[in-house]
């Protein structure tokens, strides 16, 4: 990793990153608590959520392509100025709030900040790829990413506790306003894709890329189902603390302390095993997640549950910064942008359903049988996508998709990554978390 840190551009990118993540896990707690206190309702916390984390991923692809165009150090310092002025109007609205006006707002800054995710993805591979060293990259911006979704909640909540919620959007910001200052003034950044084909059209045809690429579509499809189950768990979890294992506050703390560990424990292990085959890498992060699921719904009491969260938390750690790499080394340069668009979309909307279906799994049954759903569907993925691509190869040796070997990013090994992927996707929910 400090190789890739070694490049000024590309560190500029990671800080960048990881203090998108610091923000916007900031922003998250701090307008949840906004707006619980105004309204005392869990509907209007849950519309708020949607409005967030749900409803940009459908503009996210668009925005993506019409930032394909753009130097990048001069979109993303764009973005994040705009951030800092929408959390800057959020402060004022903090102060006398109005709900729907705090959804817009949410929903606005949620969009910028999946596309600045986006457009750092892209650039990455421009920075690194060349140099060999883009898996080393990506480790960083997986250890940055992972580390924030445990500080950023600890810090807001110290930070509201002790201030204010005005006050922590204040605090969001600067920060942002500082992001923007750190990458207008960056120099090495790629300089845009020069393409005058319409907006549209360029999307149309990441579209279609995305739909017929060998690697790229069984990901994509991968990830959309796998990110259900894994999300499946996030609004279940305190009711599981409290019900299943009959703990409280404490044990609920426990659980998402466990799986933080075992997140950074992951994302550092990705940083010592990132040369492995990458088919190997994805099937096995995807089967700890699932294990570690069906660990928990066995689970008699917390010791054992907060080992399997430990567990789950590993292999979270290295699962999605292994799919992202798989889908960056199959894609040429010029849809980088296009199909991380694409990817964070999926990314962002997924989880939607999977709270949902968690939910209604742990209001109908119990939390023990959405998290045995949850870890037996993503077994059954696994086994699946395994088995196809086993067919599809005709029993080749997965020796020959190591990231040294020349097909290692054309054709054949990633291609076939694909399927396999479909045992892959990134990132859970509050338990685990999409970066």
């Amino acid at each position: 990793m400090r190789t890739a840190l070694g490049i000024p551009a590309f560190r500029r990118l990671a800080v960048g990153y990881t203090l998108n993540e610091l923000c916007d896990w900031m922003a998250t707690v701090a307008l949840a608590v906004l707006v619980y206190d105004q309204t005392g309702s869990a509907l209007a916390t849950a519309t708020l959520f949607f409005s967030a984390k749900f409803l940009p991923s459908l503009l996210v692809p668009a925005l993506a392509v019409r930032a394909e165009r753009l130097p990048v150090g001069r979109c993303l310092a764009a973005l994040y100025a705009t951030e800092a002025v929408a959390f800057a109007v959020l402060s004022i609205v903090a102060r006398d709030p109005w709900v729907p006006l705090v959804c817009a707002l949410a929903f606005f800054d949620g969009t910028i900040a999946a596309t600045g995710r986006a457009v750092t993805r892209s650039a990455t591979v421009a920075v690194l790829e060349p140099e060999g060293i883009l898996r080393q990259g990506n480790a960083v911006l997986n250890l940055g990413f992972s580390s924030m979704s445990i500080v950023g909640p600890a810090l807001a909540g110290f930070l509201v506790a002790g201030t204010s919620v005005p006050t922590l959007i204040e605090i969001t910001a600067v920060i942002f306003a500082i992001c923007a200052v750190l990458m207008g003034t960056s120099r090495g950044l790629p300089a845009g894709h020069v393409d005058e084909t319409p907006w549209l059209v360029r999307l149309r045809a990441g579209a279609a890329y995305v739909a017929a690429h060998p690697v790229v579509r069984p990901l994509v499809l991968g990830e959309a189902l796998l990110l259900v189950l894994f999300t499946m768990a996030s609004p279940i979890e305190i009711v599981y603390a409290k019900e299943s294992l009959g703990g409280g506050d404490a044990t609920y703390g426990t659980l998402l302390t466990a799986w933080g560990a075992g997140v950074i424990i992951g994302s550092l292990l990705f940083a010592r095993v990132h040369s492995r085959p990458l088919p190997v890498l994805i099937a096995g992060s995807t089967v700890i997640i699932g294990f570690a699921y069906v660990g928990m719904a066995a689970a008699p009491s917390l010791g054992p549950a907060a080992a399997a969260a430990v567990l789950g938390g590993i292999g979270n750690g290295m699962q999605w910064v292994v799919v992202v790499t798989a889908i960056q080394e199959a894609v040429r340069d010029d849809m980088q942008a296009r199909v991380a668009g694409f990817f964070e979309a999926i990314a962002t909307a997924a989880p939607g359903v999977g709270f949902m279906l968690g939910g209604v799994l742990a209001q109908v049954f119990t939390p023990r049988v959405a998290f045995a759903t949850a870890g037996l569907g993503v077994l059954i993925v696994v086994v699946l996508g395994g088995t196809l691509w086993v067919l599809r190869r005709g029993g080749r040796d997965v020796v020959a998709l190591r990231a040294d070997h020349p097909l290692a990013v054309i054709d054949v090994p990633l291609a076939e990554v694909g399927t396999v992927a479909m045992s892959e996707v990134a990132a859970a929910p509050t338990l685990p978390h999409v970066p």
